[in-house]
């Protein structure tokens, strides 16, 4: 059977940010898999702010959670193996889902977060 985490992750998503809430999600940053910065690690974990206002491109699908973000100003592309979530929940007020323990099967070549698109800015055009 596929594993219950990327469905779980998708609603409570989506229940916190019909509620106006700020999505929050608690990641094992141990997993060697996880692209995230870690000078805001601690204790082997992380909790990262995936509200629409905060991330770019996010995209949550069964091998995990990727979307372009900026911390101390600095752009990052960041990947979250689904099995490196741990919960999502509302800032505000904590509510939200703890994922339960469960296998995930073991995929020898992990799929790469996507590479930023390259945004050249606006360009004005004179028109006649």
């Amino acid at each position: 059977m596929k594993p219950k985490r990327p469905y779980l992750l998708k609603a409570a998503y989506e229940w916190v940010a019909d509620n106006d809430l700020t999505p929050y999600l608690l990641v094992n940053a141990d997993d060697e898999a996880a692209v995230v910065p870690m000078e805001f690690v601690q204790d082997g974990q992380i909790v990262l702010n995936i509200s629409m206002g905060a991330v770019r491109n996010l995209l949550m699908d069964q091998d995990g959670v990727s979307f372009e973000a900026r911390f101390s100003g600095k752009p990052m592309q960041v990947f979250v193996p689904i099995a490196a979530a741990l919960a999502l929940y509302a800032k505000e007020n904590g509510d939200g889902l703890f994922f339960p323990d469960e296998e995930f099967p073991s995929d020898p070549t992990p799929t790469p977060p996507p590479e930023p698109k390259k945004e050249s800015g606006f360009k004005l055009k004179v028109v006649k």
